[in-house]
């Protein structure tokens, strides 16, 4: 596998050092492509995914970063483009519900948080990977998936109305710069996951709010970050090659 490593391009995941972008992390290592894992507090969580990647023989690189400051992520992609190469596949994962409370209650510095990290950030990670993806850019082409939320169409888990505004942004970011960018070899969709088996639900009292919430689901089980992994790899894939502007829902029919 250590010459196929690098077969399949350069590969970001913002938030990768967890739950659903740990699992894309791998799921692209799997089939070829080198791996830089954005983490933005849990270095020793992202040192482990490398080493992991690396044992699987692939390549792959941790990259600390703020998602809500413009200079930590211009620093991101440099970094990349210096220690793996031009990117070829984004997977602007990262987020945040910053904190849990009615919109009542809520502060300016909340809402601008969860809005520079789970919407500028995305927005700002796609600038850079257009600049080396695009072919009117000079680019060889590549793809984005975007990692929204059924937050954005059901508006949320009580207290969290902050986070669903938010990732309706991602969705409106996807079809918009999709069809913006539609002749210039750079495909962009996302992934709505559902009721993920993921940490984001320690929030809510972790195991028992999902043995709790999953019976309502109509799979009556939460989903796993590999199920996501899957989706996302697909939209990525030349499999995907008439796919742009779309949403996916991977959320058990919820």
């Amino acid at each position: 596998m250590a010459n196929s490593a690098q077969s399949n391009g350069v590969m970001l995941v913002t938030g990768a050092n967890r739950g659903i972008g740990r699992a894309i992390a791998e799921a692209g290592t799997k089939i070829g492509y080198t791996v830089a894992v954005h983490y933005a507090q849990h270095r020793d969580e992202a040192e482990s995914l490398v080493q992991s990647l690396r044992s699987m023989g692939g390549k792959a690189i941790s990259i600390q970063a703020d998602m809500a400051v413009e200079s930590d992520i211009l620093r991101l992609f440099k970094e990349i483009d210096e220690q793996l190469g031009t990117i070829t596949a984004l997977v602007n994962n990262a987020g945040s519900i910053v904190e849990v409370k009615p919109i009542a209650e809520i502060s300016a510095a909340t809402v601008e948080r969860t809005l520079r990290v789970n919407l500028a950030g995305p927005i700002l990670c796609c600038r850079e990977a257009l600049k080396r993806m695009s072919t009117a850019r000079g680019g060889k082409g590549g793809a984005i998936v975007n990692i929204s939320s059924m937050a954005a169409v059901l508006g949320g888990l009580p207290n969290e109305v902050h986070y669903a505004a938010s990732k309706g942004g991602v969705d409106s970011l996807t079809i918009g710069l999709a069809r913006e960018v539609a002749t210039e070899g750079v495909r962009i969709n996302a992934v709505r996951p559902g009721v993920i088996d993921t940490p984001i639900h320690d929030w809510h009292g972790g195991n028992a709010f999902l043995e709790k919430f999953a019976p309502q689901l109509p799979m009556k089980r939460a989903g796993t970050p590999q199920e996501i992994a899957e989706a996302v790899i697909w939209l990525l894939s030349p499999a995907a090659s008439y796919v742009t502007g779309s949403i996916l829902n991977v959320s058990g029919g919820r």
